[in-house]
């Protein structure tokens, strides 16, 4: 679509973009190595200037704190989601003093020696951890080893509606915790007293944690196919003091296996929760492969949850819209001869908003439901 360049353009610059008719139409990052050379960060006839983009930083920094007031509830929310603030290939976390920033656009990179100091004043942090995945680094010519510094990082304590839990760098995912799950985390904890639960792909122990300690849930049983996952989610358990009688059987198998085991076994749960990883990678044969996989998780799942008890199933995929997953739920459990009471639709917190022109920003759908039959 793109019909020509200005020859002074550079590789991570900030360029106006006009139409056809020459009228200015946005403006954005350019890179002509990147599989995506132009990403807009705004539409319209208003120059986008370096301004902008810092007063872009301070808005999302606002909303979170002063307008969510979440710093009364968490140490642990999002600071910056990517296009949904205007800041697309940004995205930045915050953990207590930490910055998590993972960046996937070369023009956010060049701009982090200036842009670093203002986050970390908007937020009151001092140090920052950066990550870049390395087919990104490639395709975007960003060199990590020219990464601003800080005080090194590897592991720092959060506080989340009262659960403590430790956030490893070194070995989590993204950029190391997933806050996104804070409010369905909380509201979970208020359905599971004195039942059973088994939380398949549980990362490091979350939903699980929230249920015992909070949730006074029974047996609980946590499953993750990342050993490092399941050492973080001991390792989160014992922070909060769930040991002995109150201990969570943390089980290192795959998901699908271990689901597959309980079916043979006859075992079932009073509540089933899924938090798989994100199963749609891409679009066309890389979605039909994705959709098979959260049916095959989701048939396996609601054959683990006991009549009249509690099926609660996520998807993390963009690429997948809410009305096609819950389609998928629902025939999975059409075809066990399952009847589902469908209780909500949630997603994310409100420091992970979506944009309108932007669905694919929707990413987490989280389904609750009883099963009745």
């Amino acid at each position: 679509m793109l019909g020509a360049v200005s020859p002074d353009a550079v590789a991570g610059g900030l360029i106006h973009v006009y139409d056809k008719n020459g009228e200015l139409f946005g403006g954005g990052f350019w890179n002509p190595r990147s599989r995506t050379p132009l990403r807009m960060l705004r539409h319209g006839s208003e120059p986008l200037t370096e301004e902008d983009l810092r007063e872009a930083l301070r808005r999302a920094v606002a909303w979170r704190r002063e307008d969510c007031a979440l710093d009364a509830a968490t140490s642990a929310y999002r600071v910056v989601h990517g296009d949904s603030d205007g800041l697309g290939g940004l995205i930045c976390d915050r953990y207590g003093d930490v910055l998590s920033l993972e960046v996937s656009c070369l023009g956010v990179w060049l701009r982090l020696p200036e842009w670093l100091p203002l986050l970390h004043e908007l937020c009151g942090t001092k140090r920052h951890h950066i990550s870049v995945d390395e087919g990104v680094a490639r395709m975007e010519g960003i060199d990590p080893a020219q990464c601003p510094g800080s005080t090194p990082v590897h592991r720092v304590r959060i506080a989340e509606n009262g659960v403590q839990f430790e956030v490893d760098f070194d070995k989590g995912h993204k950029t190391g915790f997933f806050c996104d799950q804070r409010d369905n985390r909380e509201r979970l904890a208020q359905l599971v007293a004195g039942k059973s639960l088994l939380d398949l792909c549980c990362y490091s122990g979350g939903f699980s944690i929230y249920a015992k300690l909070k949730g006074q849930a029974g047996e609980v049983t946590a499953v993750d196919l990342d050993e490092k996952a399941i050492e973080m989610a001991k390792r989160n358990a014992n922070i909060n003091g769930l040991q002995g009688a109150r201990r969570i059987d943390f089980v290192h198998a795959d998901a699908f296996v271990y689901a597959r085991q309980m079916v043979r076994n006859g075992r079932q749960f009073d509540v089933v929760l899924l938090d798989p990883p994100k199963f749609v990678l891409g679009r066309d044969e890389e979605k039909e492969e994705g959709l098979r996989k959260y049916h095959d998780l989701n048939l396996l799942g609601l054959q683990c949850v006991r009549r009249g008890g509690l099926f609660v199933t996520c998807s993390c995929s963009g690429l997948l819209a809410p009305a096609e997953f819950e389609k998928v739920v629902i025939k999975a459990a059409q075809r066990l001869g399952r009847r589902l009471q469908i209780l909500a639709m949630s997603g994310p917190g409100w420091d992970h908003p979506f944009l309108s022109t932007y669905p694919e920003g929707r990413y987490l759908k989280v389904l609750w439901a009883r099963v009745l039959a």
